[in-house]
C-alpha cells in the first residue's frame, strides 16, 4: 500500500487511520502487507525510523534527485518503508501551510511516486499495489504508462482508493515537464482535465480496480453534484469501480476499554457513560445535570462537513434547552462564529478550537447525541465511533452516513440514528427535534441505544472486501473486480 499519511507516524486527517486499521485488518488474513509513505518531519523527529541502507535515484526536473530509504514497523510487524528526500518532506505540515498549498506538491508527489516504483525493484514486486488518494496515484499512472521503465513490476496488479473526490491534486500546466511522460498523455482521455494536469484522474484511467470508502459514495461520484467533474470517466469506469464502507478500530474506539474515559461501560453496564457525561460538562464549563440533552461535534470546521446548517440553526437549538460542545478548527470564519456564540452563551456552548485526540474521546463518551450534517462525506469515521459509544448519531443521508445510520422508528423500535435530506438547516433541525423527542422518552432512547451499540462495523467486515478484490485481481478477475467468492456482499447488502 502506498499513502500520503499514516497513523501512528503522520497525520492530518481519517485517511491515516484507515490505511493502518486496513493494514492490521489485512495481515490478520494472512496477506503480507508493506506500506510505503514520505519521510515526513514528523517521522523524522519521532525517531522511531532506522535507515535501511537502501539509496535510489529519481529523474525528476531535469536533474537526478537521491532517495533514502527507512524502516519501521506498524502492528505486529507490518513493515512500512519511509522515502526521505529532506528537499521535499522535511518541512512543518504535510501539504501546505495554513496560506495554502506547498507551490511545488507536484515535484514532490510526483517524485515520491517514482521512489515508490524504484524501491519496489529493490524490495521485490508486490501482487498488488494499493495506492491512496492524488498523493499516491502517481505511482499507478507511472508504472502502467511507461511499462517500458518499469519491466520488474510487468505483473503487479493496481488499485486507487479516491477518499475524498474534493481533492484530485489539480496542477498548471507548465508543470507537465516534472513527471517525464510523453506528452501525447496530457489529453482529455487521460491526465488533462480542463487545461489543468489532474493525478488523480490518471490513476482512475489507469488503474485495474478502484475503490471508494463507502457504497453510496459510488454512486454519488458518478453524479455531477459530487463528481467534481470527473463523473463522466468514473461512469466510464463503472465496472471496476466498487464502494466499501470503512471501518472502526474497535481496540481504540470502545467505550469497555477506552483509557481517555470518564468511566468505562458496555451494553451490560451503562453507568459508566453517566460519569462520562458529567466529566464532559465540566470540562467545557457546562451545568452538571443528565437530564440536558448534550450534542457533540469533532470535525473540521469546515462548509464540506454541514456548519453552514449548524451555523443557521445554532441559537434556535440553545433554546431548545440542550447544551453543545464542538471540537475542531479550519475555517476562520466558523472558528470564530463558534467562538462568538460560546461567550454569548456561557454554560450552554463549549467550543474548542483545536484538534486534541483525548478529548474527541471524551465528546464521543460523553455526549449523548453526535452532529454530522455534512454535505457529502465518502465514509465517515465518528458516526461509527458513535455508534460504538451509544452516542447517537444525527446525520446527512450522504455517503457512509447514509450506508451505517438508519433512522429509528419508535413504532417498530428498529435503527440506529437519525438522518435528514435534503441538505438544508430545516431538515437538519427536524431531524434534531426528533431525537430530542426519543430523548424524553427514556425506554425508547434505552432501546436506541442498545440498536446503536450492538451494529458491527469492525475493520474485519471491510478487510474481507479488499481481500476478496486482490485474490480477483490476483488471478486474473481485473475486467469486473467484484466478481467471484464474496467480494462485495458487505457493499450490496447495505445498497439494499
Amino acid at each position: 500500500m502506498v499513502c500520503p499519511e499514516l497513523v501512528p507516524f503522520a497525520k492530518t486527517g481519517g485517511l491515516a487511520d484507515m490505511v493502518s486499521s486496513l493494514a492490521v485488518a489485512l495481515q490478520s488474513f494472512g496477506h503480507q502487507v508493506r506500506i510505503i509513505m514520505p519521510a515526513y518531519r514528523d517521522v523524522l523527529e519521532k525517531g522511531i525510523a532506522r535507515d535501511t541502507g537502501i539509496r535510489f535515484h529519481v529523474s525528476i526536473a531535469g536533474r537526478s534527485e537521491v532517495g533514502a530509504l527507512l524502516t519501521a514497523t506498524l502492528g505486529a510487524g507490518i513493515p512500512v518503508y519511509f522515502i526521505r528526500c529532506d528537499r521535499y518532506f522535511d518541512r512543518p505540515f504535510l501539504y501546505g501551510t495554513l496560506e495554502g498549498d506547498y507551490p511545488d506538491n507536484a515535484e514532490r508527489f510526483a517524485f515520491f511516486a517514482r521512489g515508490v516504483l524504484e524501491v519496489l525493484r529493490q524490495l521485490g514486486p508486490a501482487h498488488v499495489l494499493h495506492a491512496h488518494d492524488w498523493q499516491a496515484a502517481m505511482a499507478i499512472t507511472f508504472l502502467k504508462a511507461q511499462p517500458e521503465l518499469y519491466p520488474e513490476l510487468s505483473s503487479v496488479r493496481t488499485v486507487l482508493t479516491i477518499h475524498n473526490l474534493g481533492y484530485q491534486g489539480l496542477f498548471p500546466p507548465h508543470q507537465w515537464g516534472l513527471l517525464g511522460l510523453d506528452q501525447n498523455l496530457f489529453t482529455a482521455r487521460h491526465l488533462e482535465f480542463y487545461g489543468q494536469i489532474n493525478f488523480m484522474k490518471g490513476a482512475i484511467v489507469f488503474a485495474d480496480a478502484l475503490t471508494t470508502v463507502s457504497p453510496t459514495y459510488s454512486r454519488e461520484i458518478q453524479t455531477s453534484e459530487y463528481g467534481f467533474g470527473l463523473e463522466g470517466v468514473l461512469k466510464a469506469r463503472a465496472a471496476s469501480l466498487v464502494g466499501i464502507l470503512n471501518g472502526a478500530d474497535y481496540e481504540i474506539w470502545n467505550p469497555q476499554v477506552d483509557r481517555f474515559i470518564a468511566g468505562n461501560y458496555g451494553l451490560g453496564d451503562l453507568s459508566g457513560k453517566g460519569a462520562c457525561k458529567a466529566g464532559l460538562q465540566r470540562t467545557f464549563g457546562l451545568r452538571v445535570d443528565p437530564e440536558i440533552p448534550l450534542l457533540g461535534a469533532v470535525s473540521r470546521l469546515v462548509s464540506q462537513k454541514g456548519f453552514d446548517l449548524l451555523e443557521g440553526i445554532l441559537d434556535d437549538l440553545l433554546q431548545r434547552g440542550v447544551q453543545i460542545v464542538i471540537l475542531g478548527s479550519g475555517e476562520r470564519k466558523y472558528q470564530d462564529f463558534f467562538q462568538m456564540v460560546a461567550q454569548r452563551n456561557p454554560g450552554k456552548l463549549g467550543v474548542r478550537i483545536a484538534f486534541e485526540d483525548a478529548l474527541a474521546h471524551k465528546i464521543e463518551a460523553g455526549a449523548d447525541m453526535f452532529l454530522m450534517p455534512s454535505r457529502y462525506e465518502p465514509s465517515g469515521l465518528n458516526q461509527l465511533y458513535s455508534l460504538k459509544y451509544g452516542t447517537i448519531p444525527i446525520v446527512r443521508a450522504t455517503g457512509g452516513l447514509k450506508d451505517s445510520v438508519e433512522e429509528y422508528d419508535p413504532a417498530t423500535g428498529k435503527g440506529n440514528g437519525f438522518r435528514f435530506d435534503p441538505y438544508g438547516g430545516a431538515a437538519f433541525q427536524a431531524a434534531v427535534d426528533r431525537a430530542l423527542g426519543v430523548f424524553r422518552r427514556k425506554e425508547q432512547w434505552r432501546t436506541l441505544m442498545r440498536n446503536a451499540m450492538t451494529a458491527d462495523y469492525s475493520w474485519l467486515r471491510s478487510a474481507r472486501e479488499y481481500s476478496n478484490l486482490y485474490v480477483n485481481l490476483v488471478q486474473g478477475s481485473a475486467r469486473d473486480p467484484r466478481a467471484g467468492a464474496d467480494i462485495g456482499r458487505h457493499a450490496r447488502d447495505l445498497q439494499a
